[in-house]
């Protein structure tokens, strides 16, 4: 019976475009990854490995544009996301002097405690890695056992983290500010603030974030309480101290 030949031991391995076998190589081989097939004719075909799992590439079809990031994808599930975005961001320092944010390539930004990050290759290609835990279903909008900022501030976090939409995290947090800032506390608004600036560092709006960080300055919070926001946005130059 068919039944008794298939064995539950198949490997998936994307075949993404590549707009570039140049900048594509150029692109992985800085990330770590080993290149273990390359081809440019009579066609294009590139293979890469990192840990274990694959990603190969192929011509990409006429017209493609990167810049939309239309082009493919792929979903890597892991234990644990923060490893990789550490071991990459570490890379493209070495290898750019920074870590890519804007464009393609980039790598999207990860918070202590988030379960996914993207890896946008040169072709618009996103890889997206994944906490093999994720929660099943996410609440858009802000978890049902919280009430007004905090609740706003949860539903800006999946815009951020899940959706890459940083413009619609900004939007949601500014509403929330002028519907429940007045009856939130002084921390709760601090923490608005905090992630305003950090937005805003992300989009590249240098005005828009120092209006927001005068905010965040100007909240009275004690020292403790400080910390704790720095630690939660991962910014230690928060209140400049």
């Amino acid at each position: 019976m068919i039944e008794e030949a298939i064995k539950p031991n198949e490997a998936t391995v994307p075949l993404l475009p590549c707009i570039s076998a140049e900048n594509t190589l150029e692109f992985f081989q800085a990330l770590g990854f080993e290149v273990t097939w390359k081809q440019t004719k009579p066609y294009l075909y590139l293979a890469f490995k990192m840990s274990g799992f694959e990603l190969h590439f192929k011509n990409p079809p006429d017209g493609l544009d990167p810049t939309q990031e239309r082009s493919g994808g792929c979903l890597i599930m892991v234990d644990s996301v923060a490893p990789y975005h550490a071991a990459f961001s570490q890379a493209m320092r070495a290898a750019y002097g920074k870590v890519l944010s804007k464009g393609c390539p980039r790598i999207t930004r990860y918070r202590k405690g988030a379960s996914r990050f993207s890896l946008i290759d040169p072709s618009g290609n996103t890889i997206i890695f994944i906490r093999r835990d994720e929660p099943a279903e996410l609440e858009y909008g802000g978890s049902k056992n919280l009430k007004g900022l905090a609740k706003s501030l949860d539903g800006a976090r999946i815009y951020r983290e899940y959706k890459n939409d940083d413009q619609a995290a900004v939007r949601v947090i500014t509403s929330a500010l002028r519907r429940h800032g007045e009856q939130a506390s002084p921390l709760e608004r601090a923490i608005a603030y905090a992630n305003l600036v950090e937005l805003c560092i992300a989009l590249e709006w240098p005005d828009k974030k120092e209006e927001w960080l005068g905010k965040l300055r100007a909240t009275p919070l004690t020292a403790a309480e400080k910390e704790r926001i720095e630690a939660e946005v991962g910014n230690s130059n928060l209140f400049g101290e």
